[in-house]
């Protein structure tokens, strides 16, 4: 089972988490993200392009589901302006064993960081509009999945 939902509406972590737990799962890992508010920030903005968002989402999770065997993954991901504090993007996975649900979660929110495409606007207290570049940090993240 996977699940994809883009959305500019916040999301329901314990109704995602019940929706994955069911016989023969013995484990669910999850990972929500929250937007931060250091530095000034006072907002961030996710902008997408649907249909390519949603493929490369789904795609993602195709391959989380092969190489791990899982019994479901979901990936919710906001988009529109957020505030700090607001949760921006959930990923659970659901396997039989925890190490295949770990690992996929984590193999998830790693390559969704660097291979998913949202453009970020931050938006500061002292007027300043930056676009988010990319991490090198999160491209190796990303890299050690091969």
């Amino acid at each position: 089972m996977i699940t994809i939902r883009i959305s500019r509406e916040p999301f329901e972590v314990d109704a995602a988490l019940a929706a994955l737990s069911r016989e023969g799962i013995g484990a669910v890992a999850s990972f929500v993200g929250i937007v931060r508010g250091n530095g000034g920030l006072v907002a961030l903005t996710l902008e997408h392009y649907p249909s390519m968002t949603e493929a490369a989402l789904h795609d993602l999770a195709k391959e989380a589901v092969a190489r791990w065997s899982l019994g479901g993954v979901t990936i919710y991901h906001r988009v529109g302006r957020l505030v700090p504090g607001n949760p921006i993007v959930f990923v659970a996975c659901a396997s039989a064993h925890r190490r295949a649900a770990l690992e996929a979660c984590t193999f998830v929110i790693d390559r969704l960081k660097t291979g998913a495409p949202f453009w970020k606007q931050e938006s500061f207290t002292d007027g300043r509009d930056v676009w988010v570049e990319a991490h090198e940090s999160d491209d190796a993240a990303a890299a050690r999945w091969g």
